[in-house]
């Protein structure tokens, strides 16, 4: 990987993710199977629209069969996968089908991108795969198993056993792109982003759910920008910078910290989700029995469709009024804050009175 980034009087290369690899090592694999030639090097075109070309290691050919690994290479991002194989195993079938074998984790828990008892194969990395599939394949069915050996002990490092993945990592990544992200670099890249941005009124968003959110209502990117898990510190910059009207848009499982008094939301310095969901819905005088099973859930995502199915869902505005109340707080009343909380299965939660109207004035 050569594309890099300037931060910080650095240049950070960019990486590729554990899907990335997964859908090389498939296309690879396949196209071997079916030209019956060796392989060594392979395209693939990533969901960011860059293009990869990896080489291809340990390959195992036979007639029916062939076996072939991808480097993951993380750039200049600490990331616990960087220098580990991926493989993809494929075989003709009689249907195209695709699974996980040795170092790729189990779903034991629900809230997940993926059912309870697959592998934890993502949906993007999953179409990526299948789409490779399909770019080689010329209409031959293939059985692909994607395994990685050392994801096992790596697993160990991570949080996985404790969101419900077991025996092994995820295959990830929703661009195929990692980008570099030393943390002090990254902030001062995100101050000089927000510095760019001209206008005293602009969205925030933690991720690229917020993003896209808003983006789908006519926002213009440009007024947008990501602050990842740096709100406090964002925040505090457009206070600095004299903005005036920020409207805070992202996913439930992020902005509920906020709710709480959180700035920093990486969840290995806070991970307070299901104890502050909770405690909402105890001020809605919500049922034991529904604040025992939330404060029990392995995601949010679990938690909103419970609390959506038991009709509870006057928390959300509870929350979203709270969010803009602290960040309001935060910032000394120097910027007005409106908020739109949302989550992947429900998609809309709530927002705050002012965020339609603000929403209006941003897609002007």
């Amino acid at each position: 990987m050569k594309k890099s980034i300037y931060k910080n009087g650095k240049n950070l290369r960019f990486g590729y993710t554990t899907g990335s690899c997964a859908a090389a090592a498939t296309k690879a694999a396949v196209k071997m199977l079916v030209s019956g030639k060796l392989v060594d090097e392979i395209d693939l075109m990533t969901p960011k629209g860059w293009l990869l070309n990896l080489d291809v290691i340990d390959i195992e050919m036979t007639p029916d069969k062939v076996i072939c690994g991808i480097v993951k290479d993380s750039g200049d991002d600490p990331d616990i996968t960087n220098g580990m194989t991926i493989y993809a195993e494929v075989t003709y079938s009689d249907q195209t089908s695709l699974t996980g074998g040795i170092g790729v984790g189990m779903v034991t828990k629900k809230g997940l991108s993926v059912p309870i008892g697959e592998y934890a194969i993502n949906p993007v990395p999953r179409q990526m795969i299948f789409d490779a599939i399909e770019e080689v394949c010329d209409g031959l069915h293939v059985s692909v198993k994607v395994f990685m050996p050392e994801g096992v002990e790596l697993a160990k490092k991570t949080f996985n056993p404790r969101l419900g993945i077991v025996g092994g990592l995820s295959i990830i990544g929703t661009t195929g792109i990692v980008e570099p992200m030393s943390e002090e670099a990254f902030k001062d890249s995100l101050n000089i982003e927000l510095k760019q941005i001209h206008e005293d009124t602009l969205v925030m968003a933690p991720g690229n759910y917020g993003r896209d959110y808003c983006v789908s209502k006519g926002v213009n990117e440009e007024r947008i920008i990501k602050t990842s898990n740096f709100i406090g510190y964002m925040f505090e910059r457009a206070v600095e910078q004299k903005k005036k009207k920020i409207l805070f848009a992202g996913h439930i499982g992020k902005l509920i910290k906020v709710a709480g008094g959180i700035f920093h939301t990486h969840s290995r310095v806070s991970d307070a989700r299901m104890d502050l969901l909770t405690s909402f819905l105890v001020r809605i005088n919500a049922p034991y029995e529904d604040l025992h099973y939330v404060l029990g859930c392995n995601t949010t995502e679990e938690a909103v469709n419970y609390i959506v199915d038991k009709k509870l869902t006057n928390v959300f505005l509870l929350i979203a009024n709270s969010i803009k109340q602290r960040l309001e707080l935060f910032t000394f009343d120097q910027i007005e804050v409106e908020v739109i909380v949302f989550s992947m299965d429900q998609g809309w939660l709530s927002q705050t009175s002012g965020a339609e109207e603000l929403l209006e004035v941003l897609s002007e």
